[in-house]
């Protein structure tokens, strides 16, 4: 009779031993980090009903629709991404540089062209950008070269092959071309160096590096006849330096987005009343400058919600670095964090003339499925980071 019931008792302790993990992986969550996010999805979505209400004649609801599909897409990625254990990545960086060094060049043949750029491989009646994918995989990437060297991080060679390896996708990017994207690559390589504990000459001389090579591109090659940006890329630095220049041509965007911005006022204008928006006078209102139509129908109220939000994600995002139960993982916290932050700081700025036209998205808000994905399964990785660090 005991070897009767010994299966039924072995599956009734697996049950509660399963049970127990399940309620201590919840327990170990950073359920604000999720409310946050949540929040800032569903203001998201709110913003763009308002914001895209005219653009599909017939169809209020096109974009939100589809924003709410790619939402719930990304929310799908961010629970598998929280549930596996980050050593994975740390074990097979290899392969995950070699998969968006692949997903870049997949680009050159198959990608599509849009508005002068090719950045997109179309899937059906979908659009990808691989180069929003590849950022979140360079982080892990470089994270993990980093975490095999930690010993000798403070090395001239560990640093250099850091920003080799992040220099190859960064260039395939630049190329497509998209400076913005390029620029965010740059920035998560600076925030893992400094976390990892690069030595402050390394990271001066880089910082001289990355100066020079900006005035290399933007000055002395095209003084000796040599042009490495695009036409219109020239014309986006040069209104940023003066908007006065072209106020029909190259800094139209930029000053149809501070009017835009300045209309909102205090408590915005309303979604009936927004004529920068409603009319088309400020062009890409529902990607690149999703915020200046925030601005315009939410005003300082509405636009303040919203950097709140991501004020308190950034918040806990670098609670997670301080969490994190390794060297590779606090690298890999620190480079997602600074990403978003960046990618919020250009966006915001470029739209009421503090920093320049990049084509850099507002994250969770502008229309998008890859960005928007690309941000969830971000931070599904931090959550597993939190979850394994609290545990520990």
């Amino acid at each position: 009779m005991a070897v009767d019931y010994a299966g039924p008792r072995r599956a009734r302790s697996r049950a509660r031993r399963m049970e127990a993990g399940a309620e201590a992986f919840a327990r170990n969550f950073d359920w604000l980090l999720i409310g946050a996010v949540a929040a800032l999805i569903g203001y998201g979505l709110h913003l763009v009903a308002g914001i895209t209400r005219d653009d599909i004649a017939g169809n209020p609801d096109y974009y939100v629709f589809r924003q709410a599909v790619y939402a719930a897409v990304g929310g799908v990625a961010m629970v598998g991404a929280s549930l596996l254990d980050p050593d994975v990545y740390r074990r097979y960086w290899r392969q995950l540089y070699g998969a968006s060094l692949l997903l870049l060049l997949l680009v050159i043949p198959l990608g599509t062209e849009a508005r002068g750029s090719q950045r997109w491989i179309a899937v059906g009646s979908l659009t990808f950008q691989p180069s929003e994918l590849g950022k979140l995989l360079v982080i892990l990437s470089v994270a993990g070269f980093l975490a095999e060297r930690a010993r000798r991080v403070g090395e001239v060679g560990t640093v250099l092959g850091a920003i080799g390896l992040t220099a190859v996708p960064t260039i395939f990017v630049f190329l497509q071309p998209d400076i913005g994207t390029s620029l965010v690559y740059g920035a998560a390589l600076a925030a893992m160096l400094f976390v990892a504990g690069t030595r402050w000459l390394h990271v001066t001389a880089l910082v001289t590096s990355v100066a020079f090579a900006f005035m290399l591109v933007v000055w002395l090659l095209p003084s000796l006849g040599v042009d490495v940006l695009e036409p219109y890329q020239r014309d986006r630095l040069t209104a940023f330096v003066d908007r006065e220049s072209d106020p029909q041509g190259a800094s139209y965007n930029v000053q149809q987005s501070i009017l835009a911005v300045g209309a909102g006022g205090v408590r915005g204008r309303g979604v009936d009343n927004s004529t920068q928006t409603n009319l088309d006078y400020l062009p890409e209102h529902a990607t690149d400058f999703a915020f200046a139509s925030l601005a315009e129908q939410r005003g300082f109220v509405g636009a303040a919600i919203l950097l709140l939000l991501y004020l308190l994600v950034v918040w806990r995002g670098l609670r997670v670095v301080t969490y994190a139960s390794d060297p590779f993982s606090a690298v890999v916290a620190s480079g997602i964090v600074f990403a978003l932050l960046f990618q919020v700081f250009v966006n915001v700025g470029m739209t009421m003339g503090i920093a320049p036209v990049t084509g850099i998205p507002l994250p969770f808000v502008s229309v998008g499925g890859s960005s928007l994905v690309t941000n969830l399964l971000g931070v599904g990785i931090l959550q597993a980071i939190h979850v394994r660090g609290r545990r520990r």
